[in-house]
């Protein structure tokens, strides 16, 4: 398989709308938070403007937390189709009303039901994913929809301060709200997207169904493993995002532009990364993927306090690589190892455990970026590595002795 294979998914119609509607939607996400940034700074001041989109970021995260399970679980159990166009119609009037904000808890509201929105979204748009392309052809999908999400993540802030010089801060909300009516309107083109129901589907309770997903995360050794990395994968990003802009301006003495540069390049090591993934096809096993991964992201960052601006680039674009060998296998992981009936719940309960890694990777990064300045990064990366080792001895003797993704596991407990 080479890398023009990843594009082999588009020709499933299917994928291609879902795909498609996908991508027109983050293009509309990037602009967003752009704009959510400077419309941050109109009402607080820019002095204020950080303390604003860090509440909207932690109520991000405890959104995602609280509702992405039960998410899962409605997924499996009704269309996709319906949540997937429902959430994206709702976020469209949601970014709309945020063209007329005039207070900062105003913010806080939108951001809370923005996310709420989107924690129903993400999880059923990945468990449709395998849905509609096949378990044995996740691979390369979620491989070609990694590497787009990527690249929008380095593409989008520079369309969207175009834009906002041009039309205005604020028009920036208007134009996400036509993408979102755009990728509705692309999914409502789709047929029912229903997943099989297994026996007792008729007969579990909500709660049932919400044990049982992230029962099937911690019983399986290899998708644990895999989750267990990406809590040491979010201890090397959080630190990443926020302490990279202390270390080139304060350390380095720097400006904008070159947090810009550094920034991009981590972006651009996650996007190359999803196509060597895609292209390995199912020659390397996806548990190789994430231990690397991990093992690669925790070591770029140790040189963080010591390199001149050229270093701090090549290690932060090895840095997006390991992000991406432990996020996007883990993602096909799910898909491999959980029957169809299952995967909404087990898609849900993951998006809410990490992020609940990152919850608490933020305040340990934080914490390190403001008493320890100067070895911030030789800390964490110390941290996340000492961190890989124990997950690494744990799993050995289980992943050694032969049980590897390839083996489909038992179906968890059910009962209650």
């Amino acid at each position: 398989m080479n890398t023009l294979a990843l594009f082999g998914a588009l020709r499933n119609p299917r994928f291609a709308r879902l795909y498609a509607a996908q991508t027109i939607s983050q293009i509309g996400d990037a602009l967003t938070w752009v704009g959510l940034a400077l419309l941050a700074a109109q009402l607080a001041g820019p002095d204020q403007a950080p303390a604003v989109l860090a509440v909207a970021l932690t109520l991000r995260v405890t959104t995602f937390v609280l509702l992405s399970p039960l998410a899962g679980v409605l997924a499996d159990r009704v269309n996709r189709r319906t949540v997937l166009a429902a959430c994206h119609f709702g976020r469209m009037v949601v970014i709309a009303l945020m063209f007329f904000v005039t207070q900062v808890w105003q913010i806080y509201v939108l951001m809370v039901a923005l996310n709420a929105l989107t924690a129903f979204f993400t999880p059923t748009n990945q468990a449709t994913v395998p849905l509609v392309v096949g378990r044995d052809d996740a691979r390369p999908a979620f491989a070609l929809s990694s590497a787009t999400t990527e690249l929008l993540g380095i593409v989008g802030p520079g369309v969207a301060g175009l834009l906002a010089a041009w039309l205005g801060a604020r028009a920036l909300f208007a134009v996400d709200a036509v993408s979102f009516l755009m990728s509705g309107l692309l999914i409502l083109t789709l047929p029912a997207l229903r997943a099989s129901q297994d026996a007792g589907a008729l007969t579990r309770s909500t709660r049932s169904d919400l044990r049982d997903g992230t029962a099937r995360l911690w019983r399986d050794p290899p998708v644990r493993f895999a989750l267990l990395m990406e809590l040491v994968a979010a201890l090397a990003g959080a630190l990443i995002l926020t302490v990279t802009i202390s270390r080139v301006e304060g350390g380095l003495g720097l400006g904008e532009a070159q947090y810009g540069w550094v920034i991009a390049a981590y972006g651009l090591g996650a996007a190359a990364a999803s196509l060597v993934v895609g292209a390995a096809g199912k020659r390397i096993p996806l548990t190789r993927f994430i231990a690397l991964g991990a093992l690669v992201t925790s070591l770029a960052i140790l040189p963080g306090n010591l390199v001149p601006l050229g270093g701090l680039m090549a290690f932060w674009l090895l840095a997006g690589v390991g992000q991406n060998w432990v996020n996007l296998p883990t993602e096909t992981l799910l898909a491999e190892r959980t029957e169809e009936a299952a995967q909404g719940r087990v898609y849900g309960a993951h998006f809410a455990w990490s992020h609940l890694w990152w919850a608490f990777a933020y305040p340990v990064a934080g914490f390190l970026g403001i008493r320890f300045p100067d070895q911030a990064f030789v800390l964490g990366g110390g941290l996340a590595l000492v961190l890989l080792a124990g997950v690494w001895l744990s799993h050995r003797g289980r992943l050694g002795a032969g049980l590897d993704e390839r083996t489909t596991p038992a179906p968890a407990d059910q009962s209650g």
